[in-house]
């Protein structure tokens, strides 16, 4: 009888640690399922976000190429049919001018339309220039930015310091987009900044480079929720994340600007 009441305890104690365990290997095979289901669940919605991403860059990118392409035919629409034109013009009249039959408010009045042909011509350069500089493909960016500072300090009051070094990886198109993020820059601190001075670096780093852009102007509130960003600085952020970079934007009311874009690859 004893006997039998030991087996029974011992039988009960057995089923109740193999149902213990039962209990332990049921919670954790559950605990992995969900674990393992709900991993599953997270990569594919990050696949889904990557690939959002991806055609987002994509459309973006197309968006830029279009945009240079159609600045590169209003640029070469200049040089060849405006400039050319305005250089017959130009031609003609010096012609007249030199004519001594003309009485001499005749040729005042080619002065006067030599003098607007001369003026027009320039200013369709420089808007060519501005739409595609040809220096970019023939000398590179450091050269073209060079060319763009003094542009600016030589018809200005404006002061620029700039250390630019040559980054011989990058491609034509990503010398591009930077040339594009400095000319932005640049308006934006004048226009909008209202700045007297500016400096611009642009160094090269261990996998890419990083360009830091600074002013004194005015300065604007980064988290001010009731002013929508404006077009040059959406374009500054379109093109940096073309280039695969990160920008890092400093400013607050009348202290000035500063701009870091770090670009870590040679991929560009």
């Amino acid at each position: 009888m004893v006997e039998e009441f030991q087996n029974s305890e011992e039988q009960i104690v057995n089923a109740l640690v193999y149902g213990l365990i039962f209990l332990v290997l049921s919670t954790i095979g559950l605990f992995l399922f969900f674990y393992f289901s709900r991993q599953k669940i997270i990569k594919k919605e990050i696949e889904k976000v990557n690939i959002k991403l991806d055609y987002q860059k994509r459309i973006l990118q197309n968006t830029i190429n279009v945009q240079e392409e159609e600045r590169k035919r209003i640029a070469q629409d200049l040089h060849d049919a405006i400039s050319s034109k305005l250089n017959v013009i130009s031609l003609t009249t010096n012609v007249l001018i030199e004519d001594d039959s003309l009485i001499k408010t005749h040729k005042e009045a080619l002065n006067h339309i030599l003098n607007i042909t001369t003026q027009t011509l320039e200013s369709s350069r420089e808007i060519a220039h501005k739409l595609l500089p040809p220096s970019l493909n023939k000398f590179g960016l450091k050269v073209t930015l060079e060319e763009l500072f003094d542009e600016i300090t030589s018809n200005t009051a404006i002061k620029i310091f700039h250390d630019i070094e040559v980054l011989d990886f990058l491609s034509k198109s990503s010398e591009l987009h930077i040339f594009r993020i400095a000319q932005e820059l640049i308006n934006n601190a004048l226009n909008h900044g209202k700045a007297t001075q500016l400096q611009m670096k642009l160094k090269k780093g261990s996998k890419g480079f990083v360009l830091i852009f600074n002013d004194n102007g005015e300065g604007f509130k980064i988290n001010d929720d009731t002013k929508r960003p404006g077009l040059g600085l959406q374009n500054i952020k379109s093109r940096v994340s073309i280039l695969n970079g990160k920008l890092k934007i400093e400013s607050s009311k009348n202290t000035g600007s500063t701009l870091t874009i770090n670009c870590h690859s040679y991929d560009i």
